[in-house]
């Protein structure tokens, strides 16, 4: 399992004051790219091993997809129920 140490430090930051939920992790992480500049995320990225690195762009590519198709089916879904088709 993948072993990034940002992770390991805002989890002991964090595991006795939250629960750890969705929004708890959203908070977290929202908190964590507003505190940083491209340089202190580029750092991050330099720091991760080349499974870490597949692991990062994995997740990314997973959820953007999802967010595209999910977008993709909510304007066909749209389309589709609107009473003036063309």
């Amino acid at each position: 399992m993948i072993n990034v140490r940002l992770v390991d430090e805002l989890f002991e930051i964090y595991q006795n004051r939250l629960t750890g939920d969705d929004e708890d992790i959203d908070i977290i992480a929202y908190a964590v790219l507003e505190e940083s500049d491209r340089n202190d995320l580029m750092k991050i990225v330099e720091d991760m091993n080349d499974e870490e690195i597949q692991y990062f762009i994995s997740l990314y590519l997973i959820e953007s997809l999802k967010n595209k198709f999910a977008s993709h089916t909510t304007d066909l879904t749209h389309r589709t129920k609107s009473k003036f088709l063309h």
